[in-house]
């Protein structure tokens, strides 16, 4: 299999022990493991108190816990204009980063905030259409259109705030020698998008922050019209340092490889794809 790592995304509502998780996933040949947001402190320290684990990346903000405005740290935004909650976010971050350091994980995959807290309703309204087989209605280009519309409306109060919370992790990060990958998104209103993941690339050497190519999400996003898909890897796939590999199906993602309607081989060979 070479080396990959199953996510503890995988455990969940699967394993009460996350010990017995690692026992199973080294059973069925992975080399590691990674450990994402949705794993709880109490549950962390079982699992590296019980076995002895590889964990080559975390995906920040791990573990999880409730912050100090109520919201859960997954919830938090790096990018938010709000500065209380964006420094609860980089708290959140930061910890996920020190984690990092002392289990020797190569890299922290990072979801970098969004333009807003919440998907757009013109996306809602596009992925009930394609779930309900009307991708054939005429709202479509218009909702297409909305999406771009409130992005680029907003993204100049957000976008500068993503930037600045990536210098400060990033310093953070340089202090044990972990990489941050800025990983795709599922959603529209996420941050980055491809073009701003050039821009955010642009200023940061390759060892210190790079891009996570997450198929999924850019199966998804490009279903639904919003991205090219083959951009990513064609465009960004020169600084990618790792990948989430996950199957879909219409617009449902985390499926395993093999069981979704993913074309696998049009990523391998398409020359769309292709740098």
């Amino acid at each position: 299999m070479g080396e990959a790592s199953l996510s503890t995304m995988w455990a969940q509502r699967r394993f009460e022990k996350l010990s017995d998780f690692a026992t199973t996933a080294k059973g069925y040949g992975f080399s590691g493991l990674e450990i994402n947001y949705s794993v709880t402190p109490e549950s962390l320290e079982e699992l590296l108190a019980t076995v002895p684990v590889n964990v080559p990346s975390l995906h920040a903000p791990m573990p999880r816990v409730q912050a100090k405005n109520g919201q859960w740290s997954e919830d938090l935004n790096l990018a938010a204009v709000d500065e209380e909650e964006r420094q609860l976010a980089i708290e959140c971050t930061k910890t996920t980063i020190d984690w990092a350091a002392k289990v020797k994980a190569k890299a922290v995959v990072l979801h970098l905030g969004g333009v807003g807290n919440d998907m757009f309703d013109a996306e809602k309204r596009l992925r009930i259409l394609f779930d309900s087989g009307k991708w054939d209605s005429e709202e479509i280009p218009a909702l297409q259109e909305e999406c771009h519309r409130l992005r680029a409306e907003g993204a100049p109060n957000y976008f500068p705030k993503a930037k600045e919370t990536l210098h400060e992790l990033a310093a953070h990060a340089s202090r044990y020698g972990v990489a941050l990958g800025l990983e795709d998104r599922y959603h529209y209103h996420e941050i980055p998008s491809i073009d701003e993941t050039l821009e955010l690339l642009d200023e940061f050497p390759p060892e210190a922050v790079g891009y996570w190519h997450d198929m999924g999400h850019a199966e998804v996003i490009g279903r639904l019209g919003l991205y090219d898909k083959y951009r990513w890897l064609r465009e960004v796939g020169s600084r990618c340092i790792g990948s989430h590999l996950h199957d879909v199906t219409g617009i449902g993602d985390h499926r395993a490889p093999g069981n979704g309607d993913a074309d696998w081989d049009a990523w391998h060979t398409s020359p769309l794809a292709q740098p």
